[in-house]
């Protein structure tokens, strides 16, 4: 049987970005085969270069983002600079910018503007909160959109909310945005015309409200901040086992509730028990629950606990540190990790989350350093080695 090519093989992106969400978007592009040119700023690049040194000296998140692509560092505020981005875009499948609200437009590199200019490109806005309306110039970072989002209002304990410990609304926004791209292909594919396409980071991260905010909206109270409980499901919550682990276990119905008391903790009484018998007298009595779980799962350790839990069909799991999920067995046994290139060597990366059967593996090319492949890029376009050292000299380019 003939492996399949990946299915954006052939296709060419250029990306003026920089962060999260535009580059999380362009990585997904990459590892199904495009060719991602990502524009970078001649003074240090994309500034998530700069946010850490955990990923061995080099930026953590842009690691994540940005394997897979080549970098062009170019000065956009000269003339001749930008010449060099619009002729890549002429003869690009897609661009992808996320630039402060109006800077793309100012630099002719909106998507309404290029999608006029090239009727088959495919060209997408990343912003904070949409290209109108009074919060259109309002600086948008994660922590600030998560908050707008209301995420942070049901994420927490009783006592203090908190905000989600990986990047929401970045990554809400970079996946609208990886499958607007595709879409649009696909468009494209039957009527010969791309389009702009448009994705701000409220827009996706309110979309992934989604129950809280139906609750809300339609007349009842939203859910309240339980931690790691459920705010109508019990138990449903992180109980210590005697070793220090914490298992956490969902309890969705009444015979599980039984098998539970019956199987795992020892306490059969408590299957028909008024108080506990169903799962609305078990929320009201949540606390009393809780007691009973937990006293039940002190006794086990951690292994024991999962055991017995996974014995008496009760949805169950470990509280997972990430040097533990570095090492998850499941991962490892379906062979999830490959090393990726780096300027500081391989790196560790798990494979992307889409499989295709029957097709090429996911790229995974190498997280270029700054400018790597500027040289490259500018004599493809045509220009010589003395037009190169000149914009070089002239700070144009690195």
């Amino acid at each position: 049987m003939n492996t399949l090519p990946l299915p954006l093989d052939g296709i060419t992106v250029v990306a003026v970005e920089q962060a999260v969400a535009a580059p999380f978007a362009t990585r997904q592009l990459a590892d199904l085969g495009a060719r991602v040119i990502k524009v970078e700023r001649p003074d240090g690049g994309d500034f998530a270069r700069g946010y850490d040194t955990a990923a061995r000296g080099l930026a953590s998140h842009f690691v994540w983002c940005n394997r897979g692509k080549e970098s062009l560092a170019v000065d956009l505020k000269d003339p001749r600079g930008l010449a060099v981005v619009r002729e890549l875009v002429a003869g690009a499948d897609v661009f992808v910018q996320n630039l402060a609200q109006g800077a793309a437009a100012r630099l002719g590199l909106d998507a309404a503007s290029l999608c006029a200019a090239h009727p088959r490109l495919v060209a997408v806005d990343i912003s904070g909160y949409g290209a109108d309306g009074p919060y259109a110039h309002k600086r948008a970072y994660d922590m600030l959109v998560q908050c707008e989002a209301g995420l942070v209002s049901v994420t927490g304990t009783a006592d203090r909310p908190v905000k989600a410990g990986i990047p929401a609304a970045d990554i809400a926004a970079a996946m609208y945005a990886f499958s607007g791209v595709l879409a649009a292909l696909l468009r494209r594919a039957n009527t010969g015309r791309g389009g702009p396409v448009e994705v701000s980071m409220l827009d996706a991260l309110a979309e992934w409200m989604g129950h809280p905010l139906h609750q809300g909206t339609h007349g009842s109270a939203p859910p309240a901040r339980t931690g790691l409980a459920h705010s109508v499901i019990a138990p449903y919550d992180a109980y210590a086992t005697a070793d220090g682990e914490q298992v956490l276990l969902s309890v969705q119905n009444d015979r599980e509730w039984r098998r539970l008391v019956e199987q795992v903790l020892g306490r059969p009484e408590l299957a028909d028990a008024p108080d506990f018998a169903t799962n609305a007298a078990r929320t009201a009595n949540r606390e009393r629950t809780d007691e009973a779980v937990g006293r039940g799962l002190a006794g086990l350790t951690g292994r024991e606990a999962l055991a017995g839990l996974e014995a008496a069909g009760i949805a169950c799991a470990r509280l997972n540190t990430v040097a533990d999920v570095a090492a998850h067995p499941q991962l490892a046994a379906r062979d999830r990790w490959r090393e990726v290139g780096t300027p500081v060597g391989p790196l560790r990366a798990l494979l992307p989350p889409i499989t295709l059967p029957g097709s090429e593996e996911a790229r995974m090319g190498a997280v270029p350093a700054l400018g790597e492949h500027t040289d490259a890029l500018l004599r493809a376009l045509g220009m010589t080695d003395e037009q190169t050292s000149v914009l070089r000299r002239d700070g144009v380019i690195v």
